[in-house]
Parts: C-alpha cells; structure tokens; sequence
C-alpha cells in the first residue's frame, strides 16, 4: 500500500513539474520573490542601497527625479497599447519596467527625497514634459501594431540614451548600478520589441541612438542586469504556439524516464 501512495505521490510531482515548464514557457510573470522582504528590489541592489551613502548633487536629485517618471511612461504606454493590441509583450514588459521605478525611488526614498504623487496613476505625471510625450506616443502608438511596436523600440532607445547621460553626470556608485542595471534591462526590451518587428517581416531602423550602436545592441546576447527578463518573455510569447507542444513532450518524457529509473530501485 505505501508503494502505491509513493507512486501516486510521485506522478502528481511529475505532473506539477511538467505544468511548471509550460509556465515557464510561455513567458507568465511568476509571484515577487522579495515580496516577503519587504522590498521590491533584488538583493544586489538593496546591498548597495543600504551600505553606501554619498552626498546627491542637485543634477543628481534632478536626475533620479526624472528618471522614476521616465520609467512610468513606459509602464503606462505600454499598458495602455496591451489594452488596444493585446501583445503579451507590451504586458511583460510593463511589469519590467514597475520593477525600474521600484529600484529608482528605493535611491528616492534612501536620499529622502520627495517622489512625484502621480506614480500609481496611469497616463498622469507631474513633469509637464513627459505629460504631453506621454500623450505623443500612445497616439503614435495606436495607429496599427506596427506602429505600436516601433513606439516600445522608440521609448527603449530614448531611455538608454538618456541612462547613459545620468550616468556620465553621477559619482554615485549606487546610481551608477542602478541606472546601468536599467539600462541593460532597456537594451533587453529593445530586442524584444525588434524581435517581434522582424517576426512580422518590418526591417527596423534606428530612431533616436546611432544605427551602429542599436545595431551592436541587437547583436549582442540579452543582458542580465534588472528587465532581461522582458526580452526573455518576449521571445518566448513570440514562439509559443510553435514550440509549446514540444516542450510539454520533452518534460513529459525526461520525467517519466527518470521517475521510472527511481521507482526500480524501490521495485514498485
């Protein structure tokens, strides 16, 4: 009878193990693993946060300022054009991009400084600026998929650039790791975002950054600072149909070689 139990036991793990490699899959955002530390930001990041401290210039605060609101619009494009093309991509990318402002106002709250009070509210900013491009690119955005595609590959471009002048302007070692880490994550949506471009047979061009450097960027392999996620999903969503069928075959048969391989052993 005990056999029999640790049979059943172990084909109800094998099935959980194979429904965890479809998830996987197919891109879906899995539970914060820090949530139960009380923080959104990775290990890493919250280290640094917390044992360093060096005095902000006022290009500095400026700079984090902008930043934490530059990371909303986006999250808050990209939300809004899944919500008008239903591409998973514009929705995973969107919570990388949550991620971004998190790990930007921990450098905000570190500093003591005061973040804007539009940041759960959709399409709002207080930076009149990115207010009026906010409004620019959803309705660039919502001309046809395309369009809105090339909108996610122009948003990434800009934020890399201006990652890169925050960067050059700073001596803090901390804004330095964040905003580098972001700027990974950037170059990770950019590919997405090209990715599914090229799946659709569009030849991309650069917008903002030098052909060279976008060109050197979608070349290289995803980054795994703080968004490669997004790229990752993104690929994946773009391949599911095809290879979903697959990967539950291979789960399926590697499991089931090596449950029957174990339970020999027991002579079940």
């Amino acid at each position: 009878m005990r056999k029999t139990w640790f049979g059943i036991g172990l084909i109800a793990l094998l099935i959980g193990m194979s429904l965890g490699v479809v998830s996987a899959w197919r891109g879906q955002p899995g539970p914060n693993p820090y949530a139960g530390q009380g923080t959104q930001t990775a290990p890493m990041l919250k280290g640094t946060l917390t044992t360093y401290y060096a005095p902000l210039s006022q290009d500095e605060i400026d700079g984090l300022l902008y930043m934490v609101e530059e990371e909303k619009l986006a999250r808050d494009v990209y939300l809004t054009l899944y919500d008008q093309t239903g591409l998973t991509v514009f929705r995973n990318i969107a919570n990388s991009e949550q991620r971004h402002m998190d790990a930007v106002l921990g450098l905000i709250e570190k500093y003591n400084l005061t973040a804007p009070d539009t940041l759960d509210q959709v399409g709002v900013f207080q930076n009149e600026e990115l207010q009026s491009l906010y409004n620019q690119l959803v309705q660039m955005g919502s001309q046809s998929t395309e369009d809105a595609l090339k909108v996610g590959a122009l948003i990434e471009e800009t934020d890399i650039e201006d990652l890169e002048k925050w960067i050059s302007e700073t001596d803090n070692e901390d804004i330095k790791q964040v905003y580098s880490n972001l700027m990974k994550g950037s170059e990770n949506h950019l590919r997405a975002f090209v990715g599914q471009l090229e799946a659709m047979g569009v030849n991309y061009t650069a917008q903002v950054l030098p052909q060279e450097q976008v060109d050197e960027i979608l070349s290289s392999a995803p980054a795994h600072g703080m968004g490669g996620i997004g790229m990752i999903e993104g690929q994946m969503n773009a391949n599911a149909d095809s290879g979903i069928t697959s990967a539950i075959t291979n789960a399926f048969r590697n499991a089931w070689k090596w449950m029957r391989g174990f339970l020999g052993r027991f002579g079940i």
